[in-house]
């Protein structure tokens, strides 16, 4: 039976590609996306990509996650990350692991970017790597 890996993402996602291409990269969510897809078959994983600029959104996901009985949760929240009691708590409340994500490092950011929410109750967090960052997190979730 092939397990779902959900890929979630918050706010500003939908801009990659155009958005501060210097610190995010120039691949679309689009891209990123299909290279998970790619690897997942390769992992015998199916994937679920999803992003939203609103935080209840994410929480929702989350607890759909677990009921469907996903593998693991890769969440790249982005401004939600430092700021989200909401997810925080979200995390903390299923059983499906959650891995942090996110492309650049936000310990070499902005000090406002230094504290994670999410990282508080992930499972991990892998950051800093662009793309690869999302690559990373599904070989993680996959041995899991």
């Amino acid at each position: 039976m092939t397990q779902t890996v959900f890929v979630l993402n918050g706010p500003n996602l939908n801009l990659l590609g155009l958005r501060e291409p210097e610190i995010y990269g120039t691949q679309t969510l689009d891209d990123i996306a299909g290279m998970l897809e790619d690897r997942a078959r390769e992992l015998d994983l199916e994937i679920d990509v999803r992003q939203s600029n609103h935080e209840g959104h994410l929480v929702d996901w989350m607890h759909e996650a677990q009921a469907v009985g996903a593998k693991a949760v890769l969440l790249n929240a982005g401004a939600y990350t430092h700021t989200s009691v909401a997810l925080h708590d979200a995390i903390k409340s299923i059983r499906t692991p959650v891995i942090e994500v996110h492309l650049s490092n936000p310990h070499t950011r902005e000090a406002f970017r230094h504290k994670s929410y999410v990282g508080m109750a992930a499972k991990g967090t892998i950051a800093g790597f662009g793309a690869t960052s999302y690559l990373l997190a599904l070989e993680a979730a996959a041995k899991l």
